[in-house]
């Protein structure tokens, strides 16, 4: 069975302009909802300031996880950007993975155009999940 995450064009609209003004740095956030549908999209800062690696700001993760929490949502999914490809989870990705139940949303840069794919991890393995534009 295909794993499936419904978003919107904005929302993705939202997540490619927020990589986009961090590159080269990696730019990340968080994705919450209902159902496998995204409500919610956080921008969040990548404290690292690394072009291949990235940590959440831990001030602006406790206050996203709050304002889910207040909204009555779940996490469904952080997100992340490979500035310079490629488009699948790194090593690192995957070992430091810190939510298990959720989706890994990774967004890639190919010739001037930002592409985003999603992954189930699980056991510090990666499966491709299907992104659903609604």
């Amino acid at each position: 069975m295909t794993e499936i995450l419904f978003l919107t064009q904005e929302q993705i609209a939202e997540m490619k302009a927020h990589v986009e003004s961090c590159a080269p740095e990696e730019g990340c956030g968080l994705l919450a909802g209902r159902d496998h549908k995204v409500e919610l999209t956080i921008l969040i800062t990548n404290q690292t300031h690394s072009p291949v690696r990235y940590n959440m700001e831990p001030r602006e993760l406790i206050a996203a996880l709050y304002k889910i929490e207040e909204r009555g949502l779940e996490l469904l999914a952080s997100f992340h950007s490979h500035p310079n490809g490629p488009a699948v989870p790194s090593e690192s990705d995957v070992k430091e993975y810190a939510y298990p139940e959720t989706y890994m949303l990774i967004l890639s840069k190919t010739m001037d155009k930002w592409k985003v794919k999603g992954f189930r991890i699980i056991d510090e393995t990666h499966s491709e999940i299907e992104l659903r534009i609604v």
